[in-house]
């Protein structure tokens, strides 16, 4: 299998078409390659070939390279990807997988990012106004990113009076670690500081986290190289230089116009220096984390400082080492961090961005945008939790990009602005304290999936599954007919105006054993969110789904069990959330005698809470409260309506 991070290598956009057919190669031939120096790319019958071995520094040679490629086999494709990244672990001992990296708490947490919000206008009465809608629509924001905009910058290509010209923003620079004037207030008003203005929105609006973006060498075109607040650094304009590799796929605005306006480069014997510096002023101004971007510059200026694999260990151990001494809870986001060196040298990072950004004005990207993570995130989910970006939950594609995010075990995240949003929407996905129900792993794609081409082929739906502690949960979405992979010559949109259809099974949820129990005896209970519906069925049996373009559904999945030898019981959580299942924490049964049964299930949150009953019990208690509920017969549907304010339950049906 050819590493998925490397047929864009450091690019802000992959070849997307070319990673699918990467995919089918792969799960075919059973095979794992993996490389650390070798850019692997495509030719035009889309083949695999290996140019010559190129680190991006003519200066260093050498005439072979002895541990490029490494190959598995086996007939378990998630298996086989997890098992060989744990023997590369081990053999290489340069980056650590997922699952033993520390979580960032945050992820559980609803958040609000500011960027399509306000994108660099960003203000400080403009974040509290976004803050305060999004609380009294009863989705608390407790994770505020304050992205782009926030900083004490320069740019000498953006001249008052002259006319705006699209890139330039690029050629900005970094002036100072400190916030800029916008942020700083006067002295006659109560906020003189960022600290001042991130206590307050923490105080007043109940924020957990505040995170603020900044790119790797500090700002889109690095440092100001003579300024009095960046010279220590020593800065050194660099014009970044693409690969053929990158410049073979979809072009970047934000690396075309660094390329010709330059980027004031950080001297890499000061980076550890520059992060302490700046991570240790946030730190002092109540900030909890950061958003580190550009970080695919790297590989375009490495000529000269010992060639990309080298000069990304550097400055990746740099940051880590920074976020660790400075931070609680490894609180970082990595964006633009794809590349084949940025992933083998992550010892600490645990979130990176695993597609290009959200467009919210790009009607074509939508369907992409779900596909590009889905199937990113099965090499990327190694190594880290994908991140699959914000979204507008106002919007012809919000429930789209929310049901996304409920079965992609993801951080959740809006960029609305202030008084805009979908509160029907939001409150499918953010519980009433601003917890989200977070699903266990990477969403990836079905098995099925795998052998085909979801956006382009006119035939496919795309099935993304996941796991929660007690349930499993697939979403099903039609990516087809919206928009074409980029980079193909003569791409051909195909008409798929009406349904899609395909089948969707209890089977497609790997690893479906670590919630079914070994006792288990093969039925499942299914609730659709769309329709409302439960119905049972056995594991390897298959439902159809049909679905228009931009389309999707919800099937919560849950074994049934069998409790005191006579009742038939599965939990299917808050039915009025994308991922109902996401809200049980906990099922068990208690049996005093022959004849009575307690089921008791924890779980949290408020809303409409269901569960397959094979007969009617004869009481049910909410915390310990007597609590009416429906039964009805001919589905075995059991509901109880939990308070909305809950913030935890248990659940007690008695029989």
């Amino acid at each position: 299998m050819v590493n998925l991070g490397a047929v864009c290598r450091g690019t802000h956009q992959m070849n997307l078409s070319f990673v699918l057919k990467v995919v089918r190669f792969i799960i075919h031939m059973f095979t794992l390659t993996i490389y650390s120096l070798i850019s692997y790319q495509s030719n035009d019958d889309d083949d695999v070939t290996s140019p010559p071995i190129s680190i991006g520094d003519p200066a260093i040679v050498t005439s072979e390279s002895l541990q490029a490629v490494f190959v598995n086999f086996g007939d378990h494709p998630f298996d086989l990807v997890n098992q060989s990244m744990k023997i590369l672990e081990k053999h290489m001992g340069k980056f650590a997988l997922r699952e033993t990296k520390q979580i960032p708490g945050m992820l559980d947490w609803f958040g609000w990012c500011t960027w399509d919000a306000f994108y660099q206008d960003v203000n400080p009465q403009g974040i509290k106004e976004g803050l305060k809608s999004l609380s009294e629509g009863g989705t608390p924001a407790k994770l505020l990113i304050i992205d782009d905009g926030w900083q004490d910058t320069s740019n000498e290509f953006q001249k008052k009076g002259e006319t705006y010209v699209e890139g330039s923003q690029f050629g900005g620079r970094l002036v100072s670690i400190k916030e800029n004037s916008k942020f700083r207030g006067t002295a006659n008003e109560a906020q003189t500081c960022l600290k001042d203005f991130v206590s307050d929105i923490k105080k007043t609006f109940g924020l957990k986290y505040v995170y603020v973006w900044h790119a790797l060498m500090g700002y889109w075109g690095g440092l100001v190289p003579d300024a009095p607040g960046t010279e220590k650094y020593n800065p050194t304009l660099r014009y970044p230089v693409q690969s053929p590799g990158n410049l073979a796929n979809m072009r970047d605005i934000s690396m075309d116009c660094m390329e010709k306006y330059g980027v004031g480069t950080i001297d890499p014997s000061k980076a550890s220096q520059f992060y302490d510096d700046l991570h240790k002023y946030l730190a002092s101004q109540d900030v909890d984390g950061v958003k580190v971007d550009v970080q695919n510059i790297l590989e375009t200026i490495s000529t000269g400082l010992g060639g990309r694999v080298s000069l990304t260990r550097h400055f990746q151990q740099a940051l880590e080492d920074s976020i660790a001494t400075n931070f609680q809870d490894n609180s970082i986001i990595c964006c633009m961090g794809q590349s084949t060196d940025t992933i083998y040298h992550s010892k600490r990072s645990a979130i990176t961005r695993a597609s290009d950004d959200y467009y919210p004005k790009n009607p074509t990207t939508q369907t992409l945008h779900i596909a590009a993570v889905a199937f990113n995130s099965i090499f990327l989910g190694e190594v880290v939790v994908p991140d699959w970006d914000m979204f507008y939950s106002l919007h012809c594609a919000a429930e789209y990009h929310a049901a996304a995010r409920a079965v992609g075990g993801c951080g959740v995240y809006v960029s609305d602005k202030p008084g805009k949003h979908d509160f029907k929407i939001l409150k499918r996905l953010v519980l009433a304290n601003g917890s989200v129900l977070r699903a266990k792993y990477p969403g990836r794609p079905t098995r099925d999936c795998l052998f085909s081409d979801p956006v382009m082929d006119g035939k496919s739906l795309l099935k993304i599954w996941n796991l929660n502690k007690c349930t499993g949960v697939i979403g099903v979405f039609n990516c087809q007919g919206a928009g074409t992979w980029p980079c193909l010559e003569n791409a051909v949109l195909k008409d798929v105006s009406g349904k899609i259809s395909g089948k969707v099974s209890p089977a497609d949820i790997e690893y479906f054993e670590e919630v079914s129990g070994k006792q288990w005896n093969g039925d499942c209970a299914v609730f659709s969110f769309n329709s409302g519906s439960l119905f049972q069925l056995q594991k390897e049996e298959s439902f159809g789904v049909a679905l228009k373009a931009m389309q999707c559904d919800v099937f919560t999945v849950s074994p049934i069990k069998v409790y005191s030898k006579k009742v038939e019981f599965a939990a299917m959580g808050l039915m009025n959330m994308y991922n109902s299942g996401g809200a049980v924490e906990s099922v068990d049964c208690i049996c005093d005698s022959s004849t009575d049964c307690r089921i008791l299930i924890k779980g949290r949150g408020g809303g409409s809470f269901g569960a397959y009953s094979s007969t009617k019990p004869k009481s049910c208690f909410v915390n310990s409260k007597n609590e009416d509920f429906k039964f009805s017969p001919q589905d075995n549907l059991l509901t109880v309506t939990i308070p909305s304010n809950t913030i935890s339950w248990d659940i007690a049906i008695c029989y």
